[in-house]
Formats: structure tokens, C-alpha cells, sequence
């Protein structure tokens, strides 16, 4: 095993470029890691990677291994899942991540759920609204909302999703209601954004009577952080576009009121993206339709 576990090290070191980083993946010490790598070459009589103060780099060598390296793991995870198909017993750990939003309200709820049907299976949730690299990060499911630009990766659709326009009472009295949709091109409200370096949407989708039209909206905030958003919209100071499962909750209490129903949002595609292998590692199969059931179940109803 302890020459696995160097491989697997240097395939983290090799995809993130950067030592530490892989160590924090592998749950070890830099000084493991390093030692591993220093292990591994010694073994293969190579030197993997070029080391400056800086830069970590790797040589001819190291790339040409690596692409060995993979088929080596991949057989070895395929090795595993058919054991654990066969004993009916699947186990190992399994790395997901997710939308905040999405991942706090329907992911993270279920997973306590999953490892009480399948206790032999570890759990590694990742919440973030930013991009994710899937094979970069080592995840072997990512749950998303909208459209996923990787092509490379086998796609589950769970649901569409649909969307509101929403605001505080206190913003309506403040700035009034929107009565179209021109009313928020025109720069007469607030509109709170989710932004961050390779944002997919800098628009709102709007179904008007004249057909769907993206809508450029500007407003005093911005965010990477999906919850901060809503906060910001609760605390009255602008228009968010929310899916509904995230806001239903406010809606019903009064919290917020829906915005511009006339013309609503465009609904969002929810799914789950996974790495595109001969055959799927049976536990994170397990996953996916184990989420896809509870999501379902789970979605409020309306929108």
C-alpha cells in the first residue's frame, strides 16, 4: 500500500502543482508528501519534478509517468468497486461538492441519511459557488445548478428548478415595485449579484411577453457567496434572483416578496456532474441515486 499511497500523492502533486496543496488533499504532512515524492524517485531512478524556491514543475518524465500513474489508480479503484459489488459491502470515501446553497438546504441534510445505509462509506463535502474542477480537485460527484461547460464529464439531471425574483418589504416600500422588466435594465433598482472569476451569468434570463430577454442588472453588492446575497436582500437592500427551494422559506413567512411575477426568471437545470470512466465506481453511483431520490422529495413545491 505504500507505494499506492505514492503514487496517489504524486498524482495530487502533479494535477495541483503545488506541494502542500496536495498535502492538505491527502489529509498528510508536506513532509510526507515531499517524502513520498522523494520515495518514488528514488524507486523509479527519475527525477519527476524540476524544484525551485518557487516553481514546482514536472520533467519529461514525470509527465509521461503520470499518465501511467492513472491507469494505475483507475484499475486499482475499478479492482476495489467490483469487491465491493460482489460482497455487497461497498466501502471507501467518496469527495462531493456543491453550490452553497444547494449543498446546505438538500445536500448536507441527506448525507447523515447515506451513511446510515452505508456506513462502510466516508463522506467529503465541498461547498462552494465558485467553479469547480472536478478531476483537479479529486471529486468524484459535484452537484451543480445551470449549465456546466465541461463537456468531459457524464452529466445527471435531478430536476428544473424554477427561479424567482425576490425583495424585502422594506425595499419595496423604499424604491417601490418593479412594474417590467425595462424598470431594472434602467438602473431604477438595486440588484444584488453573484460574481466570481468565471461566472457563467452576468445577466438575468427573463421570460417576458415579448420572449426570453437577458437582462444586464447593476446594484450597490456583490458576492461570491450565495447566502450573503440573501442576507443582504432580507437586511432590505436590493433585488436577488434566487431558486425558489433557497428562498421558500422567506416567502412564506413575509420575509421577502416576490418580484416582477409577470415576467419571471428562466428555471435552472440542477444535476450532478462525475468523472466519465469504463465503469462507474459503484458507491458514488449509490450516492447519485440515493441524492437524486431525496432531492426530489425534498424540493418544495410552487415557484
Amino acid at each position: 500500500m505504500a507505494y499506492l499511497d505514492n503514487i496517489r500523492t504524486f498524482v495530487r502533486v502533479y494535477e495541483l502543482g503545488n506541494m502542500s496543496a496536495a498535502a492538505r488533499d491527502q489529509r498528510i504532512s508536506a513532509a510526507v508528501a515531499s517524502a513520498r515524492i522523494a520515495h518514488l524517485e528514488e524507486h523509479l531512478n527519475i527525477r519527476l519534478f524540476q524544484r525551485t524556491t518557487r516553481m514546482l514543475n514536472p520533467t519529461e518524465q514525470g509527465t509521461v509517468f503520470y499518465a501511467g500513474a492513472c491507469r494505475i489508480l483507475e484499475a486499482v479503484d475499478e479492482a476495489e468497486s467490483e469487491m465491493s459489488s460482489i460482497t455487497q459491502s461497498p466501502r471507501g470515501t467518496l469527495h462531493v461538492a456543491a453550490p452553497l446553497g444547494l449543498g446546505q438546504r438538500l445536500i448536507a441534510p441527506a448525507m447523515p441519511l447515506f451513511k446510515a445505509e452505508y456506513p462502510l462509506i466516508d463522506l467529503r463535502l465541498r461547498l462552494s459557488d465558485r467553479k469547480i474542477d472536478i478531476a483537479a480537485e479529486g471529486l468524484d460527484a459535484a452537484f451543480f445548478l445551470g449549465l456546466p461547460e465541461d463537456s468531459t464529464m457524464r452529466i445527471r439531471k435531478i430536476a428544473d428548478c424554477p427561479r424567482v425574483l425576490c425583495a424585502a418589504p422594506s425595499y419595496i416600500a423604499r424604491k417601490g415595485m418593479p412594474e417590467t422588466s425595462a424598470s431594472l435594465k434602467a438602473d431604477a433598482h438595486d440588484c444584488l449579484n453573484l460574481r466570481y472569476p468565471g461566472a457563467p451569468e452576468f445577466q438575468w434570463p427573463l421570460q417576458t411577453p415579448d420572449g426570453i430577454k437577458r437582462i444586464t442588472v447593476t446594484g450597490p453588492f456583490e458576492c461570491d457567496h450565495g447566502d450573503v446575497l440573501t442576507n443582504w436582500a432580507l437586511d432590505g437592500h436590493g433585488i436577488i434572483l434566487k431558486s425558489f427551494f433557497e428562498v421558500a422559506d422567506h416567502l412564506k413567512a413575509g420575509r421577502l416578496v416576490k418580484v416582477l411575477e409577470e415576467e419571471p426568471p428562466l428555471p435552472v437545470q440542477m444535476g450532478c456532474l462525475y468523472t466519465h470512466r469504463r465503469k462507474q465506481d459503484p458507491k458514488a453511483r449509490l450516492l447519485i441515486d440515493f441524492m437524486v431520490r431525496h432531492i426530489n422529495a425534498a424540493l418544495p413545491k410552487g415557484g
